[in-house]
């Protein structure tokens, strides 16, 4: 397909429809928050946290272990998603365990996930 067939062929703004989505749209605020909160989930190592955490509950030795990595690195990357409110933690003992903060980040994951899964279905 050539390039002309992805733009419009008059200038004719639908006004209506432009006023009610200026009217929906988040204001610059929400969008940097989710900015922010995307940018969390494009580094690798958190985001292999976050799928360790998707359905359960573990403590920091059992994602080093399961991740293969040393426990500063990931006690640090869980700081960051702690700080984020895209995990919570309780202690026992000595032991500390991680579960993700709530549903909402659970669904962006899932249906990302679902919708990766999808594609590459097409794809094969």
């Amino acid at each position: 397909m050539e390039e002309k067939e992805y733009i419009c062929g008059e200038k004719c703004p639908h006004y209506q429809t432009i006023r009610k989505v200026k009217q929906e749209e988040p204001n610059e605020e929400e969008i940097e928050m989710v900015s922010n909160m995307f940018k969390l989930f494009a580094d690798n190592t958190r985001l292999r946290i976050i799928c360790s955490i998707l359905n359960t509950e573990l403590c920091v030795c059992d994602l080093c272990e399961l991740l293969d990595l040393n426990q500063s690195t990931v006690s640090h990357q869980l700081q960051i998603l702690r700080n984020a409110k895209l995990v919570k933690y309780r202690r026992e003992g000595k032991q500390i365990y991680y579960r993700l903060q709530d549903e909402h980040i659970e669904q962006i994951i899932s249906t990302s996930l679902e919708h990766i899964r999808e594609e590459e279905g097409k794809i094969k």
